[in-house]
């Protein structure tokens, strides 16, 4: 017996320690990239580091694409990077853009909690996110990062940029899950951007405006983008990487940010083509002086927004010098003023709505690849669609839903989607409110983005991912974002994956990769992914199996398409500016990307 409890008990100190042994292994910071060739550049040169899990691609980190937007060119466009003596590090990321952390808490949780984790990994992820080091952030973080494993050679390989999401508020190039190498390992060059974000990269302001010489403020964010592709255009060939066929991918606000790029002129001949993961800026904007749905306007928006941080005449100078972390620790104070993050109709750098840009063909049509997860709300659901239903509070609560959705859709409509979705029924009732959110957000947008790329004579491929997590427990479905993990393989240790997660991701990788060297997803030994156009409305489906499909919620989507093409018409006359301010802002000039060097 006691050599039984001996036993028993050095097998628990193994497990222990084999348990804590794996927490200390996770929560370790990584090790310094080795050191690998010193690169070339227009700005000075720059030591690349050897990736820890692939020496053949060069990790080059932390460069500036533009000067540090800090003191008097806070709130201004971008200006152009400046050189450096000596050589430059470039195994370490650049800061992160200043933007508020506090808030995702919950959020973690209700992850944690759907992914239906057991025990022994909810804690590890517990712990690896409790001992994270919070990452460095500044105004000065215009950087970008490239992966590639082409420097040095003459055949050039085509560019892939990511532009991360997080609402226009939070995030940034060098996140984890874009740290990965399966689309440099299948031939391109990767780069990641940072770009200014919140109350930094969209605010408008009467003041800004007047101090502009074009008379606009807003979009700064957008113009960091427009900005780190210029810098691309001039110097990607020193990584190995084509100028001449760039693809610009995003998944939700990086989706959107991709549409915003796609409409604003600023960015002719920047990108090439363009995939849009959960995310299009069709209907997401306000004008500086003009608004839609009751929202306020972006000038109104930022006077609000700096009530009780400075005086209402405040200039522009005043503005800029309200310390950063001031501003930050202004925006709970704010949560009222979602808006101010919005992308602004200006005339100049938005010229239009964007849906309406979309629906007249004056977008930047490319080859576009699109798509959205099938569970996309069911994380967000709680504190976008509050109050969250109760049951007793069931006949009320759907009443309302139906007065609101006849103002949307229209008696005959919202009753068609009452009975699609199953509104109508108490034990359905929430998840069919979380699948309509995911629909109405997502859905809709990328189906309508493809259509309209089609008709003007560019090809589209659209896509439904509908994979969900490995557990039996998990509750979220393929939820918003889920993709790339996927896309990148960038997959947690703690996800549990199957060898047909692993062919599913190899896959999308290819497809991802495929599509940004020719404009077409396909090749041999991967099922045949057709063009998308409204007769056929095929769609490519992942889970895990991959399969081409049509009328993907289709009686559901052309309900909301209806919709939305009716509020976009009824919106241009109230959101885009007048002639003569738009000829004004511009300097007298038809193009407004002949007015303004990013």
């Amino acid at each position: 017996m006691k050599r039984l409890l001996i036993i028993v008990a050095a097998l628990a100190a193994l497990a222990a320690a084999v348990y804590y042994g794996l927490i200390w292994m996770i929560t370790q910071p990584a090790p310094p990239l080795k050191a690998g060739p010193v690169i070339e550049l227009s700005q000075g040169q720059i030591q690349a580091g050897l990736d820890r899990d692939n020496s053949e691609v060069l990790q080059i980190n932390g460069i500036p694409f533009a000067a540090p937007p800090v003191g008097e060119l806070r709130w201004r466009a971008p200006q152009p990077a400046v050189s450096w003596g000596g050589v430059r590090d470039g195994t370490p990321f650049g800061a992160e853009c200043m933007q508020l952390r506090s808030g995702s808490g919950e959020f973690l949780s209700d992850l944690l909690n759907g992914l239906g984790l057991n025990a022994v990994q909810r804690h590890l992820a517990t712990v690896v996110l409790e001992n994270a080091a919070p990452p460095a952030e500044s105004e000065d973080c215009l950087f970008l990062n490239v992966r590639s494993a082409n420097v040095g050679n003459a055949d050039l390989q085509p560019v892939m940029v990511w532009i991360h999401g997080g609402s226009h508020q939070s995030g940034a190039g060098s996140q984890d899950p874009y740290q990965a190498n399966q689309l440099v390992e299948n031939g391109v060059v990767l780069v990641t951007i940072n770009y200014r974000l919140g109350v930094f990269g969209y605010i408008a302001h009467p003041a800004l405006s007047a101090d502009d010489p074009r008379g606009v403020s807003g979009n700064y964010g957008l113009l960091d983008q427009v900005a780190a592709l210029a810098w691309i255009r001039d110097n990607i060939e020193a990584f190995g990487g084509d100028p001449s066929n760039v693809t610009i991918f995003g998944e939700s606000a990086g989706a959107q940010s991709v549409t915003e790029v796609m409409a604003t002129p600023l960015s002719e001949g920047l990108f090439h083509k363009a995939i849009l993961q959960s995310g299009a800026s069709t209907y997401n904007a306000n004008g500086l002086e003009t608004a839609i749905d009751g929202r306020l306007t972006m000038h109104e928006a930022g006077l609000d927004f700096f009530d009780g941080l400075v005086d209402a005449n405040a200039s522009a100078a005043e503005l800029r010098a309200v310390p950063a972390t001031d501003i930050i620790a202004h925006i709970p104070n704010k949560t009222h003023l979602g808006g101010y993050a919005l992308p602004t109709v200006d005339g100049v750098v938005i010229p239009k709505l964007i849906g309406q840009a979309i629906g007249d063909g004056s977008i930047h049509n490319v080859p576009i690849l699109a798509g959205y997860n099938a569970d996309e709300a069911t994380l967000f659901y709680p504190s976008i669609q509050k109050p969250t239903v109760l049951v007793p509070e069931f006949p009320d609560a759907l009443e309302d839903r139906l007065t609101f959705l006849n103002d949307i859709y229209g008696e005959a409509d919202a009753a068609a989607l009452v009975s699609l979705y199953g509104l109508d029924d108490l034990e359905t009732y929430q998840m069919a409110e979380t699948d309509m959110l995911g629909d109405d957000l997502f859905g809709v947008h990328m189906r309508h983005l493809a259509a309209n790329n089609t008709a003007q004579g560019e090809p589209s491929y659209l896509y439904h991912f509908t994979r969900v997590p490995p557990s039996k427990s998990q509750t979220i479905g393929a939820f918003h974002a889920a993709e790339i993990f996927f896309v990148f393989d960038s997959h947690s240790p703690l996800s549990g994956l199957s060898k047909e997660d692993e062919a599913l991701t190899e896959a999308m990788g290819l497809y991802w990769t495929n599509f940004a060297k020719t404009g077409n997803p396909n090749d041999v030994g991967l099922q045949a992914w057709p063009t998308y156009n409204a007769a056929t409305d095929l769609w490519m489906t992942f889970n895990p199996s991959i399969e081409a499909k049509p009328n993907i919620r289709s009686e559901k989507l052309d309900i909301m398409e209806r919709a939305l093409v009716r509020r976009v018409a009824e919106a241009v006359p109230q959101i885009t500016p007048p002639a003569e301010e738009v000829l004004a802002a511009s300097g007298g000039q038809e193009s407004a990307a002949d007015s303004l060097e990013p």
